[in-house]
This record gives C-alpha cells, structure tokens and sequence, in this order.
C-alpha cells in the first residue's frame, strides 16, 4: 500500500484499550509530565509531600490532571497525558511500583499482572526454542 506521508500522519495507530502515547498525548501531558520528573530529586518528593497543591500548581497541572493525581487514579493520569516513565516516579512516591502501575492500568490484581508476565515470559521462551 502507497499512503503519502500526510495520510499516514494523519491515521492514529490503534491499540485496544489503550491510547498510544503520541505527540498530541505528550503535549496534553507536559505539565503533568514534567511535574513527575521533577521527582527525581527527593527535596521535590518531599516539597510534594508537604503540599500536595501548592506542588502541582507550581508546575501549572489541568484540573483534569490535578484530580487525577488527588484520587491516585493511573488510568485518569494516562489518560491526562502521564507517560508510564514518569509516572512511576509519582506512584513511588505513593509506594507502588511499575507492576502495580501495570495491574491498575489493566484493571487486574497485581497478582494476576505478576502471573500474566510470567506467562508471557514462559510463552517468549517457549518460542525461541
């Protein structure tokens, strides 16, 4: 198939339950983005920590993005703009890790995220054998 370089711009990859993270999405996510990495310092975990508000202000979140982050909902956060990458660093903050992150992204238990990914870990070495 012959598409030109603006039908294929203009075409969203598609992937179901998921919105991929393009550059409209990280447009979307800058602040709150930017917010997360700032967590890579630890006076900044703990200036979030003593003024949750005042912290997100500073850094000019959407409303949208602020109430996902007051109710701890990943999926809100994603769907705001967050990027898993950083992210990450807000939910350390909250005492989850990636795979937590990874099982509220997909509605399942953290259990069931941890036996997904060895399954699919079994399966990849099954295949390359």
């Amino acid at each position: 198939m012959n598409a030109s370089p603006g039908a294929m711009s203009a075409a969203k990859r598609q992937i179901d339950g998921t919105e991929p993270f393009d550059g409209e999405l990280a447009m979307r996510g800058y602040a709150l983005n930017a917010m997360c990495f700032s967590f890579n310092q630890g006076e900044n975990r703990e200036a979030f920590a003593r003024d949750e508000e005042g912290y997100m202000a500073k850094f000019g979140l959407s409303e949208q993005q602020k109430q996902a982050v007051r109710e701890r909902d990943v999926l809100a956060m994603l769907d705001a703009g967050g990027n898993v990458y950083y992210l990450a660093k807000l939910a350390g903050i909250f005492g989850l890790n990636v795979q937590d992150l990874g099982a509220l992204q997909t509605g399942v238990s953290l259990d069931e995220f941890k036996a997904a990914l060895l399954a699919q870990g079994e399966t990849q070495r099954r295949s390359a054998a």
